[in-house]
């Protein structure tokens, strides 16, 4: 894979240059990341970079079909259903693993969610890489032909849709606990839109309203929504001030519904060489005897919680709500980004917007996640190196 800059890079590394790297990240907020950042970038070469782009038009097609939301429709039954939905997503992120099938290296989707991801903190992280590497300036995250400039002022125009930013929040659940906090820094710093939590937001007939750091009301008009509901139920302890299942006079950046839509509930429905065979439990005919070889997950969760890899015929019997279940064939990851000791696997997200009157989503950006351990994940990689959150850089 790539590997003039490959090469590149792995002489110019240090463990003193990833210290330093980390500091800088560290210092713009005087905050601490919370989640392992990766000591490199991951050079895709153009042929993955056309397979990954192929993959993802696949997923927007069956994402564009005109029975989309009827097909998907009981992906809110079995949840909860929030007003006011949009036409189509804000947001779209589509996960492949980089594997090896019949001797080639070939991409598998593994994730799609229609919800936002680190979409500030990923323009700022390979900022850092090529402030640290300058001969990475030759490379880019961006999709599209997008540069820094076009994409901030993409990014902006979709989250805001022209709402002054003083009516503009992003919510989430206590952010500053979040892991994702950094990101929350980084687009107040890109964007001027505050992060808020959820306990802080309340109503007023149909306005929904906070209070800034001057103690002033601001009326909100357009929230940036970083909730994810399957947190949100296990916290019983927080009280909200306004309910997500009224109507409000207030638009969705990332509209909650599109979460349920889509996610894990639609692979089943996909189908051809950068997809896994997966199969909805309800539609199980019967228990494969190779178990070993599928993992067992569950469809509305977000961060890996509740999937079973080591799978027991007794884990799906013991199943009581099958419509929220899926079995999936494992892959096989192929390590291949070379380490100083040793190959390393990885994961890659492109990253996609959809402004409200484009016909379709443009792909505008990517995250990476590298690991060494069993699967990708923070608990399989634990005291590791070379692990952790990075970006892809292209070819421009």
């Amino acid at each position: 894979m790539n590997t003039n800059y490959r090469n590149q890079f792995n002489q110019a590394f240090s463990v003193e240059k990833y210290i330093a790297f980390i500091d800088d990240i560290n210092s713009d907020f005087d905050y601490k990341v919370t989640f392992r950042i990766g000591e490199t970038p991951f050079f895709i070469p153009n042929e993955l970079k056309e397979q990954l782009f192929e993959g993802c038009q696949q997923v927007i097609d069956f994402i564009q079909r005109d029975d989309f939301k009827s097909l998907t429709e009981r992906a809110l039954e079995l949840n909860r259903k929030v007003p006011n939905d949009d036409n189509h997503t804000t947001f779209l992120a589509i996960d492949f693993g980089i594997c090896e099938e019949d001797g080639k290296i070939v991409p598998k989707l593994i994730e799609v969610q229609g919800f936002p991801s680190l979409f500030n903190f990923q323009n700022h992280l390979s900022e850092k890489f090529v402030s640290h590497y300058p001969f990475l300036s030759e490379l880019t995250p961006f999709l599209n032909g997008l540069n820094q400039k076009s994409y901030l002022a993409l990014i902006k125009e979709v989250i805001t849709n022209n709402i002054p930013i003083e009516n503009v929040i992003l919510l989430e659940i206590e952010p500053e606990k979040q892991n994702t906090k950094i990101d929350f820094y980084y687009c107040k710093k890109d964007l001027g839109i505050p992060f808020v939590c959820v306990t802080e937001l309340y109503e007023k007939g149909n306005q929904l309203f906070y209070k800034n750091d001057k103690g002033e009301e601001i009326q909100v008009k357009r929230i940036y929504n970083r909730v994810i509901f399957d947190e949100l139920d296990l916290r019983t302890d927080l009280q909200l001030n306004f309910d997500f299942s009224k109507s409000y006079d207030v638009e969705w950046a990332g509209h909650p519904n599109w979460f349920f839509r889509i996610s894990k509930f639609i692979l089943p429905y996909l189908k051809g060489k950068y997809f896994i065979e997966t199969t909805l439990l309800s539609d199980l005919k019967e228990i494969p005897n190779d178990l070993e070889n599928y993992v067992l997950k569950p469809l509305f969760s977000f961060s890996g919680s509740g999937v079973i890899f080591h799978v027991k015929r007794e884990d799906i019997e013991a199943v009581t709500e099958k419509d929220l279940y899926i079995l999936q064939k494992k892959v096989h990851y192929k390590p291949i980004i070379q380490s100083p000791d040793g190959l390393v696997k990885a994961e890659v997200r492109l990253l996609a917007v959809w402004p409200k009157d484009d016909e379709k989503p443009t792909l505008v950006t990517n995250l990476v996640r590298l690991s060494r351990g069993e699967m990708i994940g923070v608990k399989f990689n634990k005291d590791k190196d070379w692990v952790g959150g990075t970006v892809g850089m292209f070819e421009k």
